[in-house]
C-alpha cells in the first residue's frame, strides 16, 4: 500500500512538510560495472571483460543490497538475471548471495510483458516518472537498480538516480553499451568515496546534487 504524507497531514498546518518529505524519501541507488572508456557491456550485452572481485570488493557487493528492500530491473536484464540466481545450488559458495537476490522483491520495468516471471517479482508498466516517484514516496528502505543499459540510461537522464556506485574496471573495450548518452542537460555530482581494490577495480561512489 502506498502511503502519501498528504493523506494525513494538512499542508496548511505543516509549512515545512516539503522538508520532511525530502528527508524520508527513499533513495534510488545504481550499482554498475563500467569500463574506463565508459561502457557497461559489449554491444551484445556480454560482461566477459569485467574483473573477478577480490574478497573486499565482494563484501561490498554483498552488503549493498542490505540497505535496500526493492530491486529494479529492465526487462532485458531481468530475463537473464532472474533465472541465473534462481539456478544456484546450495553447495555453491555464492548461494547465500543468490538467495538474497531471489528473496528481495524485484520490479521489472516493461512495456511488453503481460505477467511477471520468477520469484518475488512484479511488473511496472506505467509512465517512468510516475512509477519512480510513487516508489520513492513509499515507506521502506532504499531502492537498488542493476540495469540493463537502456533502462538505466532513462533513469539517469531523468535525474532519478540519487547515488551511483560505479565499479570502474581496468579495461577499455572500445565499443559497447553506454548509460550517459541520453542526458539532455548537465547533472552535478558529489564524490562520496573513491576506493581502489586489489583486483584492480575502483569503486566511485557519487551522490546527485539536487537542484534548488
Amino acid at each position: 500500500m502506498t502511503i502519501h504524507y498528504q493523506a494525513f497531514i494538512p499542508l496548511s498546518e505543516y509549512p515545512n512538510l516539503h522538508f520532511i518529505e525530502r528527508k524520508t524519501m527513499r533513495k534510488l541507488k545504481l550499482q554498475v560495472q563500467i569500463s574506463v572508456d565508459g561502457f557497461v557491456a559489449r554491444t551484445d550485452g556480454q560482461l566477459d571483460w569485467t574483473v573477478s572481485s577480490d574478497e573486499q570488493l565482494w563484501q561490498l557487493i554483498n552488503e549493498l543490497p542490505d540497505s535496500s528492500d526493492t530491486l529494479l530491473l529492465g526487462r532485458k536484464m531481468a530475463e537473464d538475471f532472474i533465472p541465473h540466481f534462481e539456478s544456484f545450488e546450495p553447495e555453491n559458495v555464492r548461494f547465500p548471495f543468490a538467495q538474497k537476490m531471489v528473496n528481495i522483491p524485484k520490479i521489472i520495468f516493461t512495456k511488453t510483458l503481460k505477467k511477471p516471471f520468477g520469484k518475488n517479482t512484479s511488473l511496472a508498466k506505467g509512465n517512468l516518472t510516475d512509477e519512480i516517484l510513487e516508489m520513492k514516496n513509499q515507506i521502506g528502505k532504499d531502492i537498488l537498480v542493476y540495469g540493463g543499459a537502456g533502462f538505466v540510461s532513462s533513469l539517469i537522464a531523468g535525474g532519478y538516480i540519487d547515488e551511483l556506485y560505479l565499479f570502474v574496471n581496468p579495461v577499455m573495450i572500445h565499443k559497447g553499451l553506454r548509460i550517459f548518452d541520453l542526458l539532455t542537460k548537465e547533472q552535478k555530482l558529489t564524490l562520496i568515496s573513491a576506493t581502489p581494490y586489489e583486483c584492480g577495480v575502483t569503486v566511485l561512489r557519487y551522490e546527485l546534487k539536487k537542484e534548488g
